[in-house]
């Protein structure tokens, strides 16, 4: 069975934990749990014809952006930048951790996850930061770890990309 490393990266509370729990486990919890390093997880889906491990790295969430280990992404196949929508200082974090997580794995596909989709009255991220991402080429996906809404959608859409040109069903 072929495993790929996904990493889920970004700022302290932006939703990283939960939405690996509601993928893999479908659950939610109000209660806020800091992720102390690394936190590992697998879900097995299907693309193609294959079975594929999926090993996600819940790596601890970080506002000073040089405290991002970056060893933890070396073989990473692709990666996640989570940004809380109620919080526009996030997305200055993720944009500095891209930056580093270039430096040192390269080019590999990662997604940005706008998470709290549930409470999008109380965004600070606005539709025109949204539209700057997309302008500069980045995937850019709404969640909601609480409803689950596009959670599914946007571990899917990333695993197809970590596999073309070779068509993905998951």
């Amino acid at each position: 069975m072929q495993q790929k490393k996904i990493c889920m990266l970004g700022a302290f509370a932006v939703g990283k934990t939960s939405l690996v729990r509601r993928y893999v486990d479908s659950i939610f919890s109000d209660a806020y749990l800091t992720t102390v390093g690394v936190k590992i997880d697998k879900r097995v889906v299907t693309v193609g014809d294959q079975a594929v491990n999926l090993i996600l790295w819940d790596i601890a969430g970080e506002d000073d952006v040089s405290a991002v280990r970056m060893s933890y992404l070396r073989g990473a196949s692709g990666y996640f930048l989570v940004v809380d929508g109620t919080r526009a200082a996030t997305l200055d974090v993720a944009r500095s951790i891209q930056r580093r997580a270039e430096d040192e794995i390269g080019s590999v596909p990662f997604t940005v996850l706008v998470n709290k989709l549930d409470v999008r009255e109380e965004w600070t991220v606005t539709d025109g930061d949204l539209a700057e991402l997309e302008r500069a080429g980045w995937s850019v996906m709404l969640t909601s770890a609480r409803t689950g809404e596009g959670v599914e959608a946007a571990f899917c859409a990333l695993t197809e990309r970590m596999f073309r040109p070779s068509p993905a069903a998951c």
